[in-house]
């Protein structure tokens, strides 16, 4: 079954490349410049060390119940791991231990927890701010995020907390609003927020944005990494 599943994820990845290369072609990009993270979500650490061995170094989780244990069983690999889920305060001691980068950070709260748990396990983690192209100014989105005007802030807080590095911005296409369905215009929105941020951090130039569906709109706006599960890992049947 192993066997199976290997060259089962291998097919996957090599369309996934395939198509992050022709996107970065098309943009006139090198493929270089775009990171791939393989969303592991609830799949079995078996998979994470298949994947691992086809070459894949970025992963990411959503869940800390999940991801903890998953993380824990691959502690022997070079992996680096992302949390992208909305992620709760008291989540946070937990995934400070194991995430390399959270990329959904949407307010200053979690930001202040966030840098006390890094500290206190010894450890710097990169931050994400995630926007919300669905908000209003001072509301959050309907899948976490922070309105675009209140970026500038959130970004401060965390370049100016010990234990924490500020890495860029993440956006989820919205899935309502003036963007709903207008996936590269909203990265293309994103990308004008990470041009602004870069101005007061120039070493902020991480961009997270596109999945499965709508890579291909993320590359071409600039996205510097992209998210994919169900196009590497496959449909997951539901329980029950």
């Amino acid at each position: 079954m192993t066997d199976d599943r290997r060259a089962e994820l291998a097919a996957n990845l090599a369309g996934v490349e395939e198509r992050i290369a022709a996107a970065c072609a098309a943009a006139g990009r090198p493929r270089e410049e775009v990171t791939l993270i393989v969303v592991t979500k609830t799949y079995p650490a078996s998979d994470v060390r298949i994947l691992h061995g086809l070459g894949v170094r970025h992963m990411a989780e959503n869940r800390d119940q999940d991801a903890a244990p998953k993380a824990a069983a691959c502690a022997d690999l070079d992996i680096h791991w992302h949390f992208v889920g909305q992620l709760q305060t008291n989540k946070v001691r937990s995934v400070a231990g194991y995430a390399d980068t959270v990329q959904s950070v949407d307010r200053l709260r979690l930001v202040t927890a966030l840098s006390g748990a890094a500290v206190r396990a010894g450890r710097e983690v990169t931050c994400l701010v995630q926007v919300a192209l669905d908000a209003e100014s001072g509301q959050q989105g309907e899948r976490g995020g922070v309105a675009p005007d209140g970026v500038a802030e959130l970004a401060d807080a965390v370049a100016g907390s010990p234990g924490l590095r500020l890495g860029g911005l993440m956006t989820v296409a919205p899935l309502r609003g003036p963007y709903a369905g207008r996936q590269q215009v909203a990265f293309e929105r994103l990308m004008e927020s990470s041009s602004r941020l870069r101005a007061d951090h120039p070493a902020a130039n991480m961009v997270s944005a596109g999945m499965s569906a709508d890579l291909e709109q993320a590359v071409a706006a600039g996205a510097t990494h992209v998210r994919v599960g169900t196009a590497v890992l496959g449909v997951r049947p539901r329980l029950g």
